[in-house]
């Protein structure tokens, strides 16, 4: 299928609207560098309006939810810096208006000190340790992300072109990743987390649930990047996909994290309209 223009997917998103159906069209086929290409150029349009781009996220890196979503492999799109912020004591409020159909998803997010080199992918002992040393912190968050696609009807193409459903990343307090001892990939697999919504858990996740820990679906998006000629930029803020599925988000409700296995504080988000 033909997927619709990039001016038209930005404004939908910044309206907070989905799409038409006679223009969202069926999510049975998309092409994947078409997908990638209108992304770029929605990040043309984001960037000659001023915004900047300061990371990535990664989406679909739970195996366990592919199915939910009819999605088969991760995909990934860049954070921007009006998109981005910062978790006060751990706390902070959101509002719905102009996210369409949005989620919450909670997620390891970590730092960049320097660029990854194309071979640091976690796929060996030395790919591993090329690519953590790169890594000057890890911290909880919070994904907000929100499809434009009615219903949350799409396939992977549908989301890369919709700037991989990125609505907004909540970022809580960072940890030095010399806190986390002398295998921080593997204390960052075997974490535990748990949400709650309104004082009631919800749901629960593990750190492997992200195509095997956060450091690992880091390493993929380096070799996924590298196969397209591109690097993940110094100082950048990778989020490296949810732990739990994505929960549906409502005025009123107080979000809740607790972290277990790894000293990464919990987080609370209170969402209004």
């Amino acid at each position: 299928m033909t997927l619709p223009p990039p001016d038209l997917l930005l404004a939908a998103a910044d309206h907070g609207q989905s799409l038409p159906p006679g223009v969202a069209g069926d999510a049975e086929s998309a092409d994947i560098h078409q997908a990638f290409a209108i992304q770029a150029a929605i990040g043309a349009l984001r960037r000659s309006r001023g915004d900047t781009p300061v990371g990535y996220k990664i989406g679909f890196t739970n195996r366990l939810i592919w199915p939910l979503y009819g999605v088969k492999q991760p995909i990934w799109g860049p954070v921007w810096q009006t998109t981005l912020h910062d978790m006060t004591d751990a706390q902070a409020s959101i509002s719905l208006a102009r996210l369409a159909e949005p989620r919450l998803e909670p997620e390891i997010v970590i730092g960049l000190i320097e660029s990854p080199p194309p071979q640091a992918d976690a796929s060996t002992p030395e790919a591993l340790a090329a690519l953590l040393a790169c890594i000057g912190w890890v911290a909880p968050g919070f994904e907000v992300v929100h499809s434009i696609w009615p219903n949350w009807r799409f396939n992977a193409a549908q989301a890369i072109a919709a700037q991989s459903l990125h609505g907004g990343l909540w970022v809580g307090p960072r940890l030095e990743r010399s806190a986390l001892g002398t295998d921080p990939a593997g204390a960052l697999s075997g974490l535990r987390l748990s949400l709650s919504c309104q004082g009631e858990q919800v749901a629960q996740g593990r750190g492997a649930d992200v195509l095997d820990g956060p450091v690992q679906a880091l390493g993929h998006l380096v070799a996924g990047l590298a196969a397209r000629g591109e690097r993940i930029a110094a100082g950048s803020v990778i989020t490296t996909g949810t732990l739990t599925d994505a929960q549906p988000l409502a005025a009123g409700q107080l979000w809740r994290t607790a972290i277990d296995g790894v000293p990464l504080s919990g987080l609370s988000l209170q969402v209004t309209a």
